[in-house]
């Protein structure tokens, strides 16, 4: 587990170098079609910059786009007393705790590290969850924090949003770009694959890298309570009981628990969440003697 906590902290500098590339790719293809090849680099030091405050923003944003509200223990003391006692566990600080006034079951973490970190769960998902269950799945927002994946997970989804962004710029310039547009027919073709392909393949690194988080959260939230069969059993239930939230957005649905999207708005090769099914099959076949 410390070994795949490292490796996570590791992938941050290659997913970054991945995106970085296709940012770059892009650059390159708005460079050629202005004719401006020192635009290349503006581009992508401009990237870097969004995504950097992207980075630093993005507890904020989730706040702001799901309708979290924060509590103190007097709120919500069932919730907080749950989230104390795992800091506790884990020996992290004690993250700031939320809640969505939501019927749909779900939760979420987000933060850059530990001391920069807070948990929400939604109003349907304490309603359905008993003690145990609830216990399960915010031991598993809070590995989140413990295993660094929401760093890596923010950050690429800042550079897959600044990838989408140059690209709908790059193809308004080709379609609309008169006499910018490159008179060589290799130029013209490389950069209009690169202005399809690179948002798809920005679409599945960040979607790999949401499922793997996934499976690693489950694994670390099971050691944390000891009791994998808890973890297994709310899964279950959302299996049974999930519905899409109220105040959906592709911008947040990696950090929740479940897919928080309506069925049928994602193709599952996009999906950020592996199927439910698959995740109790690992709890209950590799975890249950933890």
């Amino acid at each position: 587990m410390y070994k795949a906590i490292a490796n996570n902290k590791r992938n941050t500098l290659l997913i970054m170098a991945l995106f970085i590339g296709l940012v770059a790719a892009i650059g390159w293809v708005i460079s050629s079609l202005y004719g401006n090849t020192w635009m290349t680099p503006w581009i992508v030091g401009g990237a870097a910059v969004y995504t950097l405050i992207q980075y630093y923003m993005a507890d904020k944003l989730a706040v702001a786009m799901t309708g979290a509200r924060q509590i103190e223990k007097r709120d919500n003391p069932r919730l907080w007393r749950i989230v104390e006692n795992l800091a506790i566990t884990t020996g992290m600080p004690m993250p700031k705790v939320y809640i969505v006034d939501d019927p749909a079951p779900n939760a979420f973490a987000t933060g850059r590290d530990p001391d920069h970190a807070l948990v929400a769960a939604t109003t349907g998902i304490m309603e359905i969850m008993d003690d145990r269950e609830l216990n399960a799945v915010m031991a598993h927002e809070m590995g989140h924090v413990q295993n660094y994946d929401i760093r890596v997970s923010m950050i690429a989804f800042g550079l897959a949003s600044v990838i989408g962004i140059l690209s709908d710029i790059a193809l308004r310039v080709l379609w609309l770009g008169g006499d910018n547009r490159p008179n060589n027919p290799i130029v013209l073709i490389v950069g209009i694959a690169v202005i399809i392909l690179a948002p798809v393949m920005a679409m599945l690194i960040q979607s790999a890298v949401s499922r793997q988080r996934e499976y690693l959260a489950d694994a670390t939230g099971a050691m944390t309570t000891r009791d994998p069969d808890a973890l297994a059993s709310a899964l279950e239930k959302l299996g049974h009981a999930s519905r899409p939230m109220k105040r959906q957005s592709t911008a947040t649905a990696h950090l929740f628990f479940s897919n928080p999207l309506s069925a049928g708005s994602i193709m599952k090769l996009f999906s950020t969440h592996p199927p439910l099914e698959k995740r109790v099959e690992r709890l209950r076949s590799k975890l249950t003697s933890i």
